[in-house]
């Protein structure tokens, strides 16, 4: 079976419950004080940790989509695919068609910046019946680490926005679906680090640029959004506010204000308080010119301990910056939350998208 397969997780976890129940009828015959008794206990006990201890891995790992195959877990997963190389130096590893359009798995690259990453981009039908237009783009982040297949198969970004262009809540946009950090295992918040990786200018500049040239993306900010949830919500707003001539509008999912400095981190400042200062967006607020973009921010009054701090910033923002907020009564930090959130927060960003 497969590693991320329902049937090896039931299967697992139906071993692990007989397992225990085993355990229970055949304790009285292991009572003994006799060496093999002793034996038989430690060893079913052990049996009953590992089967426990493996199904639940395996739930984990198909919910978290850590590692794909066996192969991928065991590193011996040695199989290549073949790679389109573009003109703009964009690399497509593989394509299959979805509903309501297809997706292509790419490797992003950065000649400003220096630096690539994985990405997958979702392409509307329209986008293969009109070859001449142009079209609205939004980059979509996961959190930290993330995976950006997540957002394919925890937020069904791409069947969301096929459903909203089917109904006509939205025109035809392209999605791009990436992970925040592009230097894993190393949490970067999307900082441009001084004498470090510059992760915003790989965004607003390489990542766009390559959707220019490559997949026909409108170029101008008006057609630009940016949509991320935790650590991709923070850069999310992040990246508009402090971009706005390449972003006119975000969503931030259980997004924060601040960037978040700790052992995942490292040093994103080098002591220099400006950078610093930069990427504090309650700062920015309060000492910088508002920014022309449009954001909402989303949050739960019980369950997300960004609440109270989301309700700071709503308060601050102040013209031409406009702000909108989706707060529900409870939810988590976790993918069904954002999946009650997003029905609406998709479309809206989609909606403040325009081509000329």
């Amino acid at each position: 079976m497969d590693l991320t397969s329902v049937g090896l997780t039931l299967t697992m976890s139906a071993l692990a419950v007989a397992a225990v129940v085993a355990t229970v009828w055949l304790w009285p015959r292991l009572s003994a004080r006799s060496w093999r008794a002793v034996t038989g206990r430690v060893g079913v006990l052990v049996l009953c940790q590992a089967l426990t201890l493996a199904a639940v891995g395996l739930g984990v790992n198909a919910y978290f989509a850590f590692y794909s195959s066996w192969g991928d877990l065991l590193g011996t997963d040695t199989g290549t695919a073949p790679i389109t190389i573009a003109a703009s130096g964009l690399r497509v590893l593989s394509s299959r068609t979805v509903p309501g359009g297809r997706i292509e798995q790419v490797i992003m690259p950065g000649p400003t910046t220096r630096l690539s990453e994985e990405a997958y981009v979702f392409l509307p039908s329209a986008y293969f019946r009109d070859t001449t237009r142009r079209f609205p783009a939004i980059l979509s982040l996961t959190g930290y680490p993330g995976d950006p297949r997540n957002l394919m198969t925890r937020l069904d970004l791409p069947g969301r926005m096929a459903n909203a262009i089917a109904l006509h809540q939205v025109q035809p946009t392209i999605l791009v679906m990436m992970r925040p950090s592009v230097v894993l295992p190393r949490d970067t918040e999307c900082v441009d680090v001084p004498r470090g990786p510059r992760v915003q200018a790989y965004f607003a500049d390489d990542v766009r640029r390559d959707m220019i040239e490559h997949y026909r993306a409108a170029e101008g900010r008006d057609s630009w959004g940016v949509l991320g949830g935790s650590t991709g919500g923070y850069c999310a707003l992040k990246l508009a506010m402090s971009r706005p001539e390449a972003f006119s509008a975000a969503v931030s999912l259980s997004g924060y204000y601040k960037t978040i400095v700790d052992g995942t981190t490292g040093d994103l400042f080098h002591g220099d308080k400006g950078v610093e200062h930069r990427n504090d967006l309650m700062w920015r607020l309060a000492n910088l010119p508002a920014p022309p973009v449009n954001v909402l921010v989303t949050s739960s009054q019980k369950g997300e301990s960004n609440y109270d701090e989301t309700q700071r910033f709503l308060a601050a923002v102040k013209a031409p910056m406009r702000a909108s907020s989706l707060i529900l009564p409870s939810g988590g930090h976790n993918f069904n939350t954002w999946n009650r959130e997003l029905p609406q927060a998709l479309p809206w960003l989609a909606q403040q998208l325009t081509v000329p």
